[in-house]
Order: C-alpha cells, then structure tokens, then sequence
C-alpha cells in the first residue's frame, strides 16, 4: 500500500489485517495495536545496516543519503551496525530468478483469457512490452524442474535474509540503487543498464526490494531525504517475519526525527519529465 504518513499506513494494516477463510497463507491477525506502535521507541533496538542489500551496486548519491538517514535511528538510542551480510546469489542471477518464478502466473493468466476469447498473444503482441513478451517465452519453456531449482534458489535467499534476525531487530537497505527514473513516454518504463559501473537487469535490477518477496518478511520503504539534485531516495526497513510493528515503530521513528512532509511541495513544483538516472 501507499500512504502519506506512517500512522495512516498503520490505519491501513488495521483495517485489512486478518486471516481470510479462503486463503490457506493467512494467519490469525495478533491483536496489536499499531497505531500504539506509531508512537513506540526503538530505544536499545540492534538494527543491521546492509548498504548494498548483501551485493547490489548502488550509486553513490543514493548511498550517501541513506546513510545519514540511518543515522537518525543512532539519535534514537538504537544500536545501529553495518553488517557483512551477503546474498547467495549474484544480484544478476536473483533478478532473473524473480522473473522466473512470476512467469508461470502469467502463462496460466495468458492461457486463462485465451480460453475467454481474449487472445493476447495473437491479437495485441504489439502491444505487449519486449521485456515481458521475453520472460513470457521464457515461462513457456519452463519445466517442472526449472521451477523446483528455483525453489531452491528461494530458500537460500531466504535463509540468508532471515538468519540476521538472530541477532538484529530490523535490517536496513537503500529501497532502489539509484536515483528516480523518468517514465517512458509509451509507458513501458525501464530503469538503467548499469548502475555503478556494474551491469543490471533494467526491469528489477536497480529495485533493492523485490528479495524480500522471495521470503516475506515485512518491509516499508520510507523517504531517507534528496539527493543533490532534489530527487527523492529512499530506505527500505525490513522486519522478522511476523514483525510488521518493528517495521511501522522504526518508519515513524524516522519520520518524526526526519520529517518528509516538505518534500511533497517539492514534488509539487517539479516540471514533469524531469528524471534522475537515465541508464
């Protein structure tokens, strides 16, 4: 979800949490109360700080603003430290593997409105980004294997994502590894090529938060501040699974301690098409 505000988002979850009979992945909602943990301290919290999501390249503008985000949770009376955490995984082969494993959806989708009448394979390809028309082609010629492989792989992002939870509260991230990027006039936008010298995946590859749909952990992505050129850049809190109060305590920490609601005027007086990385 979207919100302005930390306590709206706590809002939000409190009106939509809860178990569903018709989803066997729902759990029975705790009980908490959230908007309690808006106004929750993180006094002596151990919080991890991964500037690099265990391996992603992330351009120095972005780093540098997280960073003194960061240290906002310091003056907070956290314990905050950079971690040696490491993904298992080139943030190359990650990204591909998230393309993978959202393919078989979108064939079953695919085939499910052909078999409506709507062909759009057949009848609006042109229409259809290449980037997805690729991955799609790709999804058709998985095999049952391929898919289990990829489990696999989902289980030790997973594992190395939760075991800094042993010892951490929370775990921190720049949200993308670069500055914004301009929307594409025929609305398939893309972001860079390269960031930071290091070759990504232009769909995802530049996005430090799609790891954590790999394990499902809590995760909020808050403004850290702007960059020198005014763009927005943000830090991703994540939480142990089930934490999603530790997740909503240190988002409100940050934006009393560094509030946003300025930036918003900003972004109001910005002409469009203005952009940040271009690739």
């Amino acid at each position: 979800m979207i919100t302005r505000t930390v306590e709206d988002a706590a809002l939000a979850l409190t009106a939509l949490g809860g178990p569903d009979p018709r989803d066997p992945l729902s759990f029975p909602f705790a009980g908490e109360d959230l908007l309690a943990t808006v106004r929750a301290s993180v006094r002596g919290w151990r919080i991890a700080y991964s500037p690099d999501f265990g391996g992603f390249p992330v351009e120095p503008a972005v780093g540098e603003v997280v960073a003194d985000a960061v240290r906002a949770l310091e003056e907070a009376g956290a314990h905050v430290e950079e971690v040696p955490f490491r993904l298992p995984r080139d943030q190359r082969e990650l990204s591909d593997l998230w393309c993978r494993l959202i393919m078989p959806l979108n064939v079953e989708a695919i085939e499910t409105l052909k078999a409506m009448g709507f062909d759009l394979l057949g009848e609006h390809r042109q229409q259809l980004p290449p980037q997805y028309l690729r991955w799609l082609e790709e999804g058709y010629r998985l095999t049952a294997l391929d898919i289990a492989h990829d489990q696999q792989l989902r289980t030790e992002v997973f594992d190395a994502v939760q075991n800094v939870f042993a010892d951490h509260d929370l775990l921190i991230t720049p949200t993308l590894a670069c500055l914004a990027v301009k929307n594409a006039d025929d609305g398939n936008t893309v972001g860079p090529g390269t960031v930071n010298g290091v070759e990504v995946d232009e769909l995802i590859g530049w996005c430090l938060t799609y790891p954590i749909n790999f394990t499902g952990q809590p995760a909020a992505s808050v403004p850290a501040g702007l960059s020198e050129q005014k763009l927005p850049v943000g830090l991703q809190v994540i939480g142990p699974r089930h934490g999603d109060a530790k997740v909503l305590t240190a988002s409100a920490v940050l934006e009393r301690i560094r509030p946003w609601r300025e930036t918003y005027r900003l972004a109001a007086q910005r002409e469009l098409g203005e952009s940040g990385s271009r690739g």
